[in-house]
């Protein structure tokens, strides 16, 4: 009872622990039509997890969920029916969600001049939701201009979730480019804008939070 109440709580850091473990985890569902079942679920999870911390944001919950069902069906569809309309519609539908949510976490941090825990969780949510947007930008890129990535291991082949991901994560976080490279104009585009966002998420973001926690330990 007590860990429930503790999630309804901190609905961030719920959020933020099961999609740091499904990077785990999607490396076991790839490969074969039951991995990808399993891989949409993952999928199904997060989403409903974000819809519940968009509920405890000034977001509208409504928006999340005309995003997140359309977005779901279609991720099943793809597994039995895959085609490059699917896909790209799937990702677009898939990146906006996780924009509108980390907005919305965003709103609820710069809502107010105190820090709570759950806001501290919500940083990191929010950039993981940033993470998984972009990287299923990078999809769609990737079905609107095949080739527009390589790597150093099967440059010829279209890139892997895990891949796109890794992709979203170093770049996000300013670490440089992984071994996953855009070469397409596309892809570089996209690739700027995250960098762009990872900065300003820093500079704007981090930078405040810390501001406020230390200011309130002085005072």
């Amino acid at each position: 009872m007590s860990l429930f109440a503790g999630a309804r709580r901190h609905p961030s850091a719920v959020l933020l622990v099961v999609q740091l473990l499904g990077v785990l985890i999607y490396p076991l569902t790839q490969g074969s039509p039951a991995g990808r079942i399993g891989f949409e679920i993952i999928g199904i999870v997060v989403l409903v997890l974000a819809v519940f911390s968009v509920r405890a944001t000034p977001g509208l919950t409504w928006i999340s969920i005309g995003l997140g069902i359309p977005a779901v069906t279609l991720s099943f569809i793809d597994v039995y029916n895959s085609s490059d309309a699917v896909v790209a519609v799937s990702a677009v539908l898939h990146a906006a969600f996780y924009f509108y949510a980390a907005y919305s976490l965003l709103r609820y941090m710069l809502s107010d001049h105190n820090v709570s825990t759950d806001e501290l969780y919500a940083t990191g949510a929010t950039f993981t939701l940033v993470a998984w947007g972009f990287a299923y930008l990078y999809v769609f890129v990737q079905v609107l201009v095949p080739g527009s990535f390589i790597a150093a291991v099967a440059p010829s082949n279209d890139r892997s979730w895990m891949e796109l991901l890794f992709l979203s994560f170093t770049t996000l976080s300013s670490t440089g480019l992984s071994d996953v490279v855009p070469v397409s104009d596309w892809g570089r585009s996209v690739v700027m804008f995250e960098q762009l966002a990872g900065l300003g998420y820093v500079a704007m973001v981090v930078s405040r939070l810390v501001g406020l926690t230390l200011s309130r330990r002085t005072t």
